[in-house]
């Protein structure tokens, strides 16, 4: 699912991000130029093609083909050791309310049986770039706004750019050794597959990079796939540069995979948190401590709980901590985000009052139940 704009991370790190798409409506029969900032179409009467020029003011132009798209004008540039100028792609599932038709997103990763993508790349010389291809991932099954986890499979890099956050390893996957990268752009936790030389095209199982993910503690089978998109991240130059073809088919009826030891299902908590909260006749103060309970180390977290009624989050610090109703979703900063067996992480916020106070009883971390210390 392809972002609103999003938060630039520290110095030197990569944030693909972008913003809400806006359908141009109809589906391409013959190449459709679209020059608008978050202009898209249909091709193939299944897949959407959006420019989601996102980090520039400057023009962009895309032509989309029956099979992908091709980047025709790119004006603008940024500098690399910052975010790209935008994301244009093509993807199946939903991205900020824009869903492909008729597709099966989202859908819980325990019920997917299989999902499977093919995709070709044109690539340029002299440009500054990566070839992304995105899978999206949520606790809910989310049509809008960003979500939680961002899988990136670098099948291309070009210049000094590189992911969010660090290297954590390498893996085996697609037939191919990747370099495997963790980290948070400060609105989702991202896990970026880094191919070691350029990838012109690849068919490949989606679900061999989500289950790579869950096993790294990063998602469970409760989440949710919410979309795969494939295009480019360019910074400097790009003109040329297009996906030749894309398909993509994700399946039902499949049966939840048994979760790895350092994921534990919700009642088999790993995770423990002391809530301390100071209240007034219309305000509060919350003090949130998260220990790890577990044996394998936590990278990257995400906390959520439900506030009583009549409390509305106002500011945070240590946590990029957001509020949709009574839910509140607390992610980790770039600081804090590695919490060792027996370590914690903390965070506190700031919020009004409207009634009697009293403290949120249970929480979930990463997927699973908390305990209360």
């Amino acid at each position: 699912m392809k972002r609103q704009l999003r938060a630039l991370a520290a110095a030197g790190l990569l944030v693909a991000s972008s913003l809400v798409a806006v359908a141009l409506g109809g589906s391409a029969s013959a190449d459709t130029q679209i020059c608008e900032q978050y202009g898209s179409t249909v091709i193939g009467g299944r897949y959407v093609v959006q420019n989601n020029r996102w980090g520039t003011t400057a023009q962009q132009c895309i032509n989309a083909t029956n099979n992908g798209f091709e980047i025709t004008t790119l004006n603008g540039s940024s500098p690399t050791n910052g975010a790209p100028t935008a994301y244009p792609s093509v993807f199946f599932g939903c991205h900020y309310t824009n869903c492909s038709p008729g597709t099966n997103l989202p859908i819980q990763v325990s019920q997917i049986s299989s999902a499977t993508s093919s995709i070709s790349y044109r690539y340029v010389s002299g440009a500054t770039y990566n070839a992304s291809y995105d899978i999206w991932l949520d606790p809910s099954p989310k049509r809008d706004g960003v979500n939680q986890m961002e899988i990136m499979i670098w099948l291309n890099r070009q210049g000094p750019i590189q992911p969010i956050g660090s290297v954590v390893g390498t893996t085996n996957l697609a037939g191919r050794t990747w370099e495997v990268w963790r980290g948070s752009n400060g609105s989702n936790n991202v896990i970026s597959y880094v191919a070691s030389s350029a990838i012109s095209s690849l068919n490949f199982s989606v679900l061999d990079f989500i289950n790579d993910t869950r096993n790294r503690g990063a998602i469970t089978n409760s989440w949710y796939l919410t979309s795969i998109q494939a295009g480019f991240e360019p910074w400097q130059g790009g003109v040329g540069l297009a996906v030749t073809s894309f398909s993509a088919n994700v399946n039902g009826g499949g049966n939840p995979t048994t979760p790895p030891p350092t994921t534990p299902p919700p009642g088999n908590a790993a995770c423990a948190v002391k809530y301390t909260a100071n209240s007034w006749n219309n305000g509060f103060t919350a003090d949130v401590q998260i220990t790890n309970t577990g044996s394998s180390a936590i990278n990257g977290w995400t906390l959520t709980y439900s506030l009583p009624g009549g409390q509305q989050v106002t500011n945070a610090w240590n946590a990029t901590v957001s509020q949709s109703g009574s839910t509140v979703t607390a992610r980790n900063t770039g600081h804090n985000g590695s919490v060792a067996p027996g370590g914690t992480a903390s965070f506190g916020y700031q919020g009004t009052l409207s009634g009697s106070y009293s403290s949120p009883t249970s929480f979930s971390l990463n997927g699973a139940t908390c305990s209360r210390s």
